[in-house]
């Protein structure tokens, strides 16, 4: 970890500078906490992380911003940290005993005063931080813990978002997302779980749902229905962090991650040309393919090629095989076959209306025939989808207009989003314009 090394005189804006810590400061102070006190008492970690920003928000604008914040938040993480254990009953009574007890079985036979020395040491070192955060990834994505539960404490205590943020991210407001987030830290409280790391083949069940969390965090971010983004790159940056996390740790670097890890960077490396100048969605066949990252493609093919030892095969292997053909430039009916047969793969494997839906398109591009392809997308009955109605749209255009602006009309109403609605209506406009 890299302190930042910046001074500014008192008075100057500490506006920028306090976002990025705390979003990369919080996470790692709480995880190291509720490591510390244990899990049960995790909502006490991030008070305490809290109360530490809180006091740079109120010091650093009139002393200015020390040399190196990062420390200076440490040391007053830990000062607080060790203020709760000494004046809070409970702790005193209960953690503080059972820390110095663990502290004691480390260590061996420690006298008394070395014992008590190390029941106040809290380690905020790189390696421990590390390691308390990948304990905490497998804490909050605990198999009790309803999928949304899940994601929700992922993005407050991993990835420092906050309550506003999330409920941004899950189109929903402040007091659902507070709801969430109680009764998953009750439902780790009553599961008695640990900031433990499993081992052998609990290690391989309990991956699961870790991933799982993952990609769907990432596919928050990447299909954003926020009125005011085409995209979240900051949910997607954050879930490619955690899985790089798992890709840092020899136990944990298997095939499925290296896939899933591909997949975002195959996702990612056309974020540039996603969005155009104004904000608006730039679909797939429109993009600039200079705007593509070819370092994250190569990065991709790397852990694409590593997912590929032995013989694992999971839905990322498919999906991150398909985004790799994405990336592939120009348009061929040999690459457009490759990804016809790897959704007819993947669909045997996860079955999923939207995967299904863009096998449809596939179809239609690997073998050109409108009416084939309009006889499998209406048998969908994706009626509720405004992707079901803008393929519809797209396939009618070659041969009958009039249904196919019908479909983009529908498609339009019920589109949730600016950025899709603006697409929907920038093809209907060429639709009426033709």
């Amino acid at each position: 970890m890299e302190p930042i090394n910046l001074v500014q005189s008192p008075g100057e804006s500490t506006g920028a500078l306090i976002p990025h810590l705390f979003r990369r400061e919080f996470t790692r102070i709480v995880a190291v906490l509720s490591r510390l006190f244990g899990i049960e008492h995790i909502g006490i970690a991030e008070d305490i992380a809290g109360e530490t920003f809180l006091s740079a928000l109120e010091i650093w604008p009139y002393r200015g911003i020390p040399p190196n914040p990062t420390a200076w938040l440490y040391a007053i993480a830990k000062n607080k940290a060790r203020n709760y254990l000494h004046r809070d009953q409970t702790f005193k009574s209960r953690v503080a005993p059972a820390i110095k007890h663990a502290a004691a079985s480390e260590a061996g036979a420690l006298a008394a005063g070395a014992v008590a020395a190390a029941e106040l040491e809290i380690d905020l070192s790189d390696a421990n931080i590390s390691d308390s955060q990948l304990r905490m990834l497998f804490a909050v994505c605990h198999p009790s813990l309803p999928t949304e539960g899940q994601i929700c404490l992922a993005l407050r205590i991993l990835c420092g978002f906050g309550i506003e943020e999330i409920a941004t991210a899950f189109l929903t407001n402040k007091e659902t997302i507070n709801k969430r987030l109680f009764r998953a830290r009750e439902k780790l409280r009553t599961e008695k779980a640990e900031l433990d790391f499993p081992q052998g083949a609990e290690l391989i069940r309990r991956l699961e749902p870790v991933l799982l969390t993952l990609y769907l965090l990432y596919n928050e971010g990447y299909y954003s229905e926020s009125q005011d983004a085409v995209l979240r790159e900051d949910l997607c940056a954050e879930a490619m962090r955690l899985t790089e996390l798992l890709l840092a740790e020899q136990s944990t670097q298997l095939p499925a991650v290296d896939a899933l890890f591909s997949l975002m960077c195959f996702h990612a490396s056309r974020f540039p040309a996603r969005k155009g100048e104004n904000g608006e969605v730039i679909l797939y066949g429109d993009q600039d393919e200079s705007r593509w990252d070819q370092q994250l493609i190569a990065w991709g093919a790397f852990h694409l090629h590593r997912a590929s030892q032995g013989n694992v095969l999971t839905k990322y292997h498919l999906e991150a095989s398909i985004a790799y053909q994405h990336t592939i430039k120009p348009d061929t009916i040999e690459k457009w076959e490759n990804i016809l047969q790897l959704y007819n793969h993947l669909l045997v494997m996860a079955y999923s209306p939207i995967a299904a839906l863009n096998r449809t398109f596939a179809l239609w591009r690997a073998r050109g025939d409108r009416k084939d392809a309009i006889a499998v997308a209406e048998k969908l009955q994706l009626t509720d989808n405004p992707y079901y109605y803008t393929l519809l749209g797209e396939l009618y255009s070659g041969a009958d207009t009039g249904t196919a602006m019908a479909h983009y009309q529908r498609a339009l109403s019920l589109a949730r989003t600016s950025a899709d609605k603006g697409a929907i209506q920038r093809a209907i406009d060429a639709l009426g314009a033709g």
